[in-house]
């Protein structure tokens, strides 16, 4: 198997049948040699019933439904974990995505890219305001945090070599952020336009609520990318700068006391007190990243566990 296709979906049953038809159509043009994983992300409608039909038919769909709506992120590495070709391409099922572009994704992958991501270049629709200012903001930003080149971080259509997108841990809604945890694999990532329809049935599940999030999450990446896995050498840092303050002021005011006879209480209490918290932070601070490095050896063990246990069930065609 060499190309899957991962589509999430939440309560999109009026779109699925018409996206299966497009998906199948375009991927006949394309390669043979494929497979499609439909994560069914706990939908409240007939979605799970209609993919369901729809595995029946055809031996290359594979259903995997979770126990509830865990969101994008989650939904996207429940597929990810039941892929089985070299390459993998997500997109959203909503018929936002055009299936004919696949084909700008496997001319990267046979160039040697390991992630394509496309890049919104119509996006008929989005308020100017609410949007599109946000998300040209939001992109320098990432661009300027994260050091990756890229000119669109929050698409949902994007491809990845199998082999690197597992190796990556993602949570929340870090699935925007993909190209620039990428990076830390070493993996060569590029470019391809491509061109968003209007939705056309259900409305849109995201809104300007999830800007929060994707702030919180844009703090968090730089933090990642350079010290997931050395949390000490952030904190350390800090707590040792902290340390040294603290220290350097509590032997000038020693020496104040014991070489002049300076009522150091009476005359430069507030500098003492702000040498015991520099003390007493920069200690703290050094713990902390003592107990981060102690964290880190059990962070992927409790993910995959958690993943595994958010899979409802596996549908797969009966040969």
């Amino acid at each position: 198997m060499k190309y899957s296709i991962v589509v999430p979906f939440f309560n999109e049953q009026e779109s699925i049948h018409e996206f299966y038809r497009t998906l199948s159509a375009a991927m006949q043009k394309i390669s043979d040699d494929c497979e499609f994983v439909f994560v069914d992300d706990g939908s409240k409608d007939s979605s799970f019933d209609i993919l369901q039909e729809i595995a029946e038919h055809d031996e290359r769909v594979v259903i995997v439904r979770l126990r509830r709506n865990y969101g994008k992120t989650e939904a996207l590495v429940a597929g990810f974990e039941h892929v089985s070709g070299e390459y993998v391409i997500a997109m959203d099922g909503d018929l936002q995505h055009n299936p004919e572009e696949i084909a700008l994704f496997v001319q990267k992958f046979n160039e040697g890219f390991d992630v394509v991501c496309g890049c919104r270049v119509k996006r008929p629709g989005d308020n100017v305001l609410l949007k599109r200012i946000p998300s040209r903001i939001a992109n320098w930003m990432m661009r300027k945090l994260t050091r990756v080149e890229i000119h669109d971080f929050g698409g949902g259509y994007k491809g990845y070599r199998t082999q690197l997108i597992r190796k990556i841990p993602l949570y929340g809604e870090l699935q925007r952020f993909i190209p620039a945890l990428a990076v830390a694999y070493g993996a060569t990532i590029c470019e391809v336009p491509i061109h968003i329809a209007e939705r056309r049935h259900g409305k849109s599940h995201y809104g300007i609520g999830r800007a929060i999030p994707v702030f919180f999450d844009l703090i968090t990446i730089p933090f990642l990318l350079r010290y997931v896995s050395r949390p000490m050498y952030f904190f350390g840092s800090f707590g040792m700068v902290a340390l040294a303050a603290g220290s350097a002021i509590g032997l000038t005011l020693s020496a104040l006391s014991l070489l002049f006879g300076v009522h150091v209480m009476q005359n430069h209490g507030p500098l003492m007190f702000f040498g015991a918290v520099l003390i007493l932070g920069g200690l703290q601070l050094v713990g902390l990243g003592l107990l981060g490095e102690m964290q880190v050896r059990h962070f992927h063990q409790r993910a995959d566990a958690f993943r595994e246990s958010a899979v409802l069930r596996v549908v797969k065609r009966r040969e």
